[in-house]
């Protein structure tokens, strides 16, 4: 995570907003009375579905047990038809 005071944040804000889009990169942004954060739309998008799928049960548990697959076990992307 990159982190900018907010004055250095206000003079860069157009080329800081560029590169959190482009590379995904959250921003930390400091005030003297907290801090902030700023993700691309799609890093957001991607957050709150992770958390709505994390909050069913057995989604939750597929995913668990998917990931527990060793990856020699599994098809490889070559050989998805998609």
């Amino acid at each position: 995570m990159i982190t900018f005071s907010v004055t250095n944040f206000r003079k860069n804000i157009y080329n800081i907003l560029s590169q959190t889009i482009k590379f995904s990169e959250p921003v930390n942004i400091n005030t003297k009375d907290g801090n902030a954060v700023i993700l691309s739309e799609e890093d957001y998008n991607g957050l709150l579905e992770t958390l709505y799928l994390s909050n069913m049960p057995e989604v939750k548990k597929s995913i668990v047990e998917c990931l527990n697959i060793p990856s020699d076990e599994c098809v490889s992307e070559d050989e998805v038809e998609w």
